[in-house]
């Protein structure tokens, strides 16, 4: 028993020197968050595109069929849609952050001045709900979901009755 007792000491000694210190996964959880709140005010509420690069990754994956896949897509289809709707609004009304997960509920709103997605200018206003849904990757927005009130924004433009 005596020596069971330094045996085992010198043991643990010796595993904890050639396995070095023990490192935990970090939480990015709230840096996530941050970064969709600060990408939202930065292209969503001011509309400059030309800092897209710092949030987003430049293979950007896009699951909305209307939007072109990377950055230069997501570029080309805002950059129309602010064109077609000079007073485009948009307001950040909740997010919820799990992981490499960030959900974003908001409201978009503005009238419609220009040609969009096919549809002539209406000069009618719209006000939609959207959940965007954002995945993560080495602090930038590698990938999107969205749902949002298409049938609602058709309605208000006058394209469906």
């Amino acid at each position: 028993m005596k020596l069971f007792k330094p045996l085992l000491t010198a043991l643990l000694f010796t595993t904890l020197l050639t396995k070095g210190p023990l490192t935990m996964a970090q939480d990015q959880t709230p840096q996530n968050k941050q970064l969709l709140a600060d990408f939202a005010e930065a292209v969503f509420v001011k509309k400059d595109l030309s800092k897209l690069p710092s949030y987003m990754q430049p293979g950007y994956i896009q699951h909305n069929p209307l939007v072109p896949q990377g950055l230069a897509g997501f570029e080309q289809f805002f950059s129309a849609w602010f064109k077609a709707v000079p007073d485009w609004h948009y307001q950040l009304e909740k997010l919820v952050a799990e992981g490499d997960t960030v959900w974003a509920y908001g409201v978009y709103s503005g009238t419609q001045q220009g040609d969009w997605l096919g549809i002539p200018a209406t000069g009618k206003h719209y006000s939609i709900h959207a959940v965007d849904i954002f995945r993560i990757e080495n602090g930038k927005l590698a990938e999107h979901w969205d749902v949002l009130d298409a049938y609602g924004l058709f309605k208000q433009l006058g394209v469906i009755q």
